[in-house]
């Protein structure tokens, strides 16, 4: 059995992935999905001071106080800037890394070096009267929709879910300074049926941290899988488990 820490990207919220639990749940593992600090349950706590720090330490606060070992830590988009720090506190807790079309910051880079147009977003926010907020980018027609969905009836629950994303959490750094981190393998899901216009993930690093060649598989969907083919992404988690 495999523990599953599903971590959900910028604007979205645990709920997002409330499609994936029940296949990874009903092949036989254990998985966890919840709302960082701002977000779903969480987002009485929303405020200036969130920050990629506070994301990190609600992952590596859970994996302490449920005792998890032997993670495969799961980040879409954004997460995969939390999911890369996190592990880099506790290394020895994670089995595998999978970022799900996600950035893949290296040390000292912030959320907006590795993705520059994220700054359109903070500059627009700047001209509110929250500065700090920014808001989901609007939907698009199709095939990039909301966040890649189209269909109606899931445009309309996504909208359920999404809250606005604090600017701190694209402008703090990543630390990945710890090479006992170096070890744990990666995976990278990307989707190819288009982000948002003049949004473009840089090319996944041709070499893992740990030396290996870089392992990327594709889905043919927008950027949020989890609520366009949940079965078909559960099955390359399930399958990234067992993926030395």
């Amino acid at each position: 059995m495999s523990t599953f820490l599903l971590v959900h990207g910028a604007w979205h919220s645990g709920q997002s992935w409330e499609r994936v639990v029940p296949l990874l749940e009903s092949a036989g593992h254990r998985a966890l999905a919840p709302s960082l600090t701002g977000y779903g349950d969480k987002a009485h706590l929303l405020s200036p001071e969130v920050g990629l720090d506070t994301h990190v330490d609600d992952v590596v606060r859970l994996i302490d106080e449920a005792d998890l070992t032997d993670v495969v830590l799961v980040g879409h988009s954004y997460a995969g800037a939390v999911i890369s720090s996190a592990a880099n506190e506790v290394p020895d807790r994670i089995a595998h890394l999978v970022y799900v079309d996600s950035m893949v910051p290296q040390d000292g880079e912030t959320p907006v070096d590795a993705l520059p147009e994220l700054q359109s977003l903070i500059d627009l926010a700047a001209e509110s009267d929250s500065p700090w907020r920014i808001p989901p980018p609007p939907e698009q027609p199709p095939p990039l929709g909301l966040f890649g969905v189209t269909d109606p009836a899931d445009v309309a629950w996504l909208r359920t879910v999404l809250s606005d994303h604090p600017a701190r959490c694209i402008q703090q750094p990543v630390r990945l300074d710890n090479p006992a981190a170096n070890a744990i393998p990666h995976t990278h899901i990307r989707c190819d049926g288009g982000n948002a216009e003049g949004f473009t993930l840089p090319p996944v690093p041709a070499v893992q941290p740990n030396g290996s060649p870089a392992r990327v598989w594709e889905l043919p969907t927008g950027h949020d899988c989890m609520v366009t083919m949940p079965g078909e992404l559960s099955e390359l988690l399930l399958k990234a488990a067992v993926s030395p």
